[in-house]
């Protein structure tokens, strides 16, 4: 597992917190990255010596020092790309140039510590070089931090890289270590990420069936106008990252076809299965004829997909099975 191969955990929760303190890690290899706690949460942070802590508050920072004064803090500032599929500046994060230095002026005066600062451009990042402004920046207030007495040695350079999307990773990876170079070139900085979704999103491919049909053809020559499916899964199940996360999803069917023999594609709205009118999968697809029992494969769909699911009418989260991919030995 990651907690035997000596990964570190972003935590938002006490829960989070709990589960992965069962799974044997360390409380040093956790970091409570949500930048607003609830007390409660936070004191259990305490009672388990998660000390590594997020902020982008002034009210965060006097809430700590009331219930957790021992804490280490990192400061989040906002720096949101230009274009990115969920951009998170709105909620999170601080202004760099007034509001950050002011925190850590307050967290001197409160004698807290203060040990380092985080971002996150966004979540599917178009804007690559956000990267590189946002490590510039995390410099210079490293730098004010070491100024006015901290040990500053923790950049959390965020998440939201895509797992499906090799080259796109390679390139933000390229961005992300010749920044880190020019800027932090003494190899003195502790640079931690939150690739969850890196991680787990092409691991992941849902498979649905088709369980009823409908053709909605014209009233006045009956010409056919549209084939709708209706899936054993939905936007209430795995689906519901199309209305949380704006995600495009691709389908894959599974009649035989090939480039000579290509089958006649039908206009397709993909329904899923529970009596809410907003639970359409896709609109304006375009796929071959289809039957009852016929399935299609969605792949790339592990990140924030089964997580986020919901028994809404009694539909319950898909079953996941777990496939090894063995090699041939010739």
């Amino acid at each position: 597992t990651l907690a035997d191969l000596g990964t570190g955990f972003d935590c938002a929760s006490k829960s989070e917190i709990k589960q992965i303190l069962n799974s044997g890690v360390q409380p040093e290899r956790i970091i409570f990255a949500n930048p607003c706690k609830l007390a409660s949460h936070i004191q259990y942070a305490k009672a388990n010596q998660v000390r590594n802590s997020t902020v982008d508050s002034e009210f965060e920072i006097y809430k700590l020092h009331k219930h957790y004064p021992e804490s280490h803090l990192v400061i989040r500032f906002r720096c949101d790309a230009e274009d990115a599929q969920i951009a998170f500046g709105d909620k999170f994060g601080c202004d760099p140039e007034h509001e950050a230095p002011a925190l850590m002026l307050l967290a001197q005066s409160l004698q807290l510590n203060v040990i380092g600062i985080s971002f996150h451009v966004g979540t599917g990042c178009n804007d690559l070089p956000a990267y590189e402004r946002a490590i510039r920046i995390a410099k210079k207030l490293f730098n004010f931090g070491s100024l006015i007495g901290f040990n500053m040695h923790l950049l959390d350079i965020g998440g939201g890289f895509p797992g499906d999307d090799d080259e796109k990773f390679k390139n933000i990876a390229d961005i992300v270590n010749s920044s880190l170079k020019l800027h932090f070139p003494n190899n003195d900085v502790n640079v931690i990420a939150e690739p969850g979704r890196f991680f787990v999103a092409a691991a992941y491919t849902l498979i649905c069936k088709i369980y009823a049909k409908r053709e909605i053809r014209s009233p006045l020559n009956n010409k056919l106008l549209t084939k709708m499916y209706y899936l054993n899964d939905g936007m209430y199940g795995s689906f519901n990252g199309i209305f949380y996360e704006h995600q495009q999803i691709s389908v894959k069917h599974f009649l035989e076809e090939n480039e000579e023999n290509k089958l006649p594609r039908f206009k397709t709205i993909l329904w899923g299965p529970t009596c809410d009118s907003l639970d359409k999968i896709i609109e304006d697809l375009e796929l071959p004829d289809l039957q009852c029992d016929d399935v299609l494969a969605f792949p790339n769909m592990g990140a924030y997909s089964v997580t986020l699911a919901r028994p809404f009418n009694g539909f319950l989260s898909p079953r996941i099975l777990y496939f090894r991919k063995l090699h041939s030995s010739s």
